[in-house]
């Protein structure tokens, strides 16, 4: 399976309206329930609506469309950055799942899933 790096450094923030969000943007995750708006996007397109913020993240996509009959690509790779004491930030498209870890564990994180088989791009 092959895994490629996002290239931007990421931010996981809430919002307080959908209404204020640049959607033109090149990368950007919204999820909306009845108690949070939550965006994921680059560090440098925070919004100003933002009302709580985590930054330093990085990220990684698993490359190619996933067909939905597929189970436990998620786990497994969770699963072996568990094992290393690294905690993930998980969101998925129609396509594909991305994983994002804080900064400081990237190289390590990147480093540990080749060596347990993933190609990594």
């Amino acid at each position: 399976m092959e895994l490629k790096q996002l290239p931007q450094e990421l931010t996981v923030c809430k919002v307080e309206r959908v209404e204020a969000l640049d959607l033109t943007k090149d990368f950007y995750f919204l999820g909306k329930t009845e108690e949070e708006i939550s965006l994921v996007c680059a560090t440098g397109d925070v919004p100003d609506c933002t009302t709580e913020r985590e930054d330093g993240f990085r990220g990684f996509r698993i490359q190619g469309s996933l067909d939905f009959s597929l189970v436990g690509i998620l786990s497994r790779i969770s699963g072996i950055l568990a094992a290393e004491g690294i905690g993930i930030f998980a969101v998925s498209t129609y396509n594909t799942d991305y994983i994002l870890v804080k900064k400081e564990n990237f190289d390590r994180a990147w480093e540990v899933l080749g060596r347990f088989g993933y190609t990594l791009l």
